[in-house]
């Protein structure tokens, strides 16, 4: 699979790579078997680099790939970046973000993952007024000083709150939405985040499943699914789910970008496909609940590049569809 470099950490990672959260909780219940088969998938397919979060099932998903890595031996694991976040298990205040919280929150997530330095911490998409506050990344250069970390980075909603932190000198990566439904960041952030030696990472490339073309109108999400039970925002931002899209519209939406496919390629993969040749993506992390579902997205980073008339057909769906309703609220 093909490798892009972080420039601001010296290491290569793999273009599609991993994203856990449905390994931890929100996305309906994943056996630990079947969890520990899906991490053995995707990096037998490739996949070098893995995302994580100390709140996905209260560290389960950390714990889930910490003993991934004890199987996999210390030579190997060593070919893997994994990149956690910390922040959201605290109370969304400000005040919370200090050094002596980043450190406890660095010191479980380090347990949890089995390591004694984290190869990518990310604030995780905290109250706007910390990415433009000095002391939270002083912290942070800290936390790199005291060799708890390797390197860190964001995860933002906003794009402003993504050029706030590709401003910061030591600012390694930012994870923003980025799908066929959420074009914003293709703007300002991405170009921005090019000259500074930001890397990209593109979350939600799906939009949570929409753009795989297998939802309709009338299916039912678990009650535990966060499908169910955040489409308006209730639990955190409503962008997470759907990308912030009216689940029946996207549906109807999601139709639309199926029929534009090219042959050789599920919606699923070319939606990926979309993301990765974005100029400054450096990888895009889709979730997947089965190993063939990740041999499946890891596949989408062998697939030919999508025809320029394909892309300005998806940018006209977009702009039809979808950017009245979600361009400019992040």
């Amino acid at each position: 699979m093909e490798q892009r470099e972080m420039r601001r950490i010296g290491r290569d990672v793999s273009v599609v790579g991993l994203g856990t959260w449905q390994l931890g909780a929100d996305w309906g219940e994943v056996a630990e078997d079947e969890a520990l088969a899906v991490l053995d998938a995707a990096v037998d397919s490739g996949v070098t680099f893995l995302d994580t979060a100390d709140v996905y099932g209260d560290g389960r998903s950390e714990r889930l790939i910490g003993s991934f890595l004890g199987q996999l031996g210390p030579d190997r694991a060593a070919g893997l970046l994994v990149a956690t976040k910390m922040g959201r298990r605290a109370r969304q205040d400000p005040a919370e973000f200090t050094l002596d919280n980043f450190r406890a929150w660095t010191d479980r997530s380090r347990d949890n993952l089995g390591v004694e330095t984290l190869d990518l911490v990310q604030l995780h998409c905290p109250p706007t007024p910390v990415f433009f506050s000095g002391a939270v990344y002083d912290a942070l250069d800290t936390l790199v000083e005291e060799g708890r970390v390797a390197a860190y980075g964001v995860s933002v909603e906003t794009c402003e709150e993504a050029l706030a932190a590709i401003a910061r000198p030591h600012v390694a990566s930012v994870q923003i939405i980025l799908n066929a439904f959420r074009r914003r960041p293709l703007e300002r952030v991405l170009p921005a985040a090019r000259e500074a030696g930001v890397g990209i990472i593109a979350r939600v490339p799906l939009a949570s499943g929409l753009l795989s073309g297998r939802y309709r109108r009338d299916t039912v999400f678990g009650a535990e699914d966060h499908r169910t039970y955040n489409r308006r925002g209730e639990s955190f931002d409503v962008g997470e789910t759907f990308s912030g899209v009216d689940y029946e519209l996207g549906v109807e939406a999601a139709a639309e970008f199926a029929a534009l496919v090219p042959e050789g390629a599920t919606p699923a993969q070319a939606a990926l496909r979309w993301v990765v040749q974005q100029p400054g993506v450096t990888s895009v992390i889709p979730g997947a609940r089965t190993p063939e579902q990740a041999r499946a997205n890891s596949e989408a980073a062998r697939l030919p590049a999508l025809p320029e008339v394909t892309l300005k057909a998806v940018e006209e769906l977009y702009d039809r569809r979808i950017r009245g309703l979600v361009h400019d609220r992040w």
